[in-house]
């Protein structure tokens, strides 16, 4: 039983923060105690099953998402799977390796650029962070000023608040990652 209400103190947690709740807002949500719910998520509780209903009634979820274990803490993606989106005449794929997700608020893609390929990408919001790292071949940045050359194996971090192109001037495939991390406004 104690194995079981750590289960339902984690998923009790994660629905809460995932929402942004406070305890006093799960409180005020399901008539059910400040006290018992930080209980509950600590898992040093026995919920009955009506306070349970209460909570996932005020909480608006399944009653099973509290009993949800996971089994799984990774998940593996094969770039090759996913189906790119092309751009530049084809000469450059996109994979979204990892979508964006609203709850870690970035995304990671990877990109092959084909020989010859230039890309620019219009600024974006204020907040938005890109991190690219080079896997293979080289890729040439500009950023408006002079341009930036990264070999496989190097690594950038920018505020993407500007226009900046990305470029293959080599005659080989150039593979990077780009995270992109949309700040908080």
């Amino acid at each position: 039983m104690d194995e079981l209400n750590k289960i339902i103190g984690k998923n009790l947690i994660s629905i809460r923060k995932k929402r942004n709740l406070s305890l006093d807002e799960v409180s005020e949500l399901t008539g059910v105690s400040k006290g018992m719910i930080s209980q509950i998520e600590k898992g040093k509780s026995n919920p009955t099953v009506s306070t349970l209903w209460k909570i996932s009634t005020g909480l608006k979820v399944p009653f099973s998402s509290f009993m949800k274990n996971k089994t799984i803490d990774y998940e593996v993606i094969n770039k090759y799977d996913i189906e790119p989106i092309l751009e530049a005449d084809n000469l450059m794929k996109i994979y979204t390796v990892f979508p964006f997700d609203s709850n870690k608020n970035f995304e990671v893609l990877t990109i092959d650029l084909e020989s010859g390929c230039t890309h620019s990408s219009p600024k974006h919001a204020d907040l938005v962070e890109e991190y690219i790292i080079v896997n293979e071949g080289m890729l040439t940045m500009d950023f408006g000023k002079e341009p930036l050359t990264l070999e496989k194996g190097n690594c950038i971090r920018f505020l993407a608040n500007t226009n900046h192109t990305y470029k293959n001037e080599t005659d080989k495939i150039c593979t990077f990652v780009n995270i992109i991390v949309y700040g908080k406004q």
